[in-house]
């Protein structure tokens, strides 16, 4: 599960980076980015959890299949 775990880091830190540049190269409000920004996170980390939960099931299938 380590390689799952990179890529879910790895997919963060992009996502921060990203979030980074549009709020210097954004011409919004500093509200309306703020709000964009949170959205958006919130979106993300609840899709992180989604497929943090997906690896997990599988991982548990495959160990119950192991011990049958």
């Amino acid at each position: 599960m380590k390689k799952e775990t990179k890529i879910v880091a790895g997919i963060l830190a992009g996502a921060a980076l990203g979030a980074a540049v549009a709020l210097i190269l954004s011409t919004d409000k500093g509200d309306d980015v703020k709000e964009k920004l949170s959205d958006w996170f919130a979106d993300l980390l609840d899709s992180s959890k989604d497929k943090l939960a997906d690896v997990a099931d599988s991982v548990k299938d495959k160990i119950s299949k192991v011990r049958a």
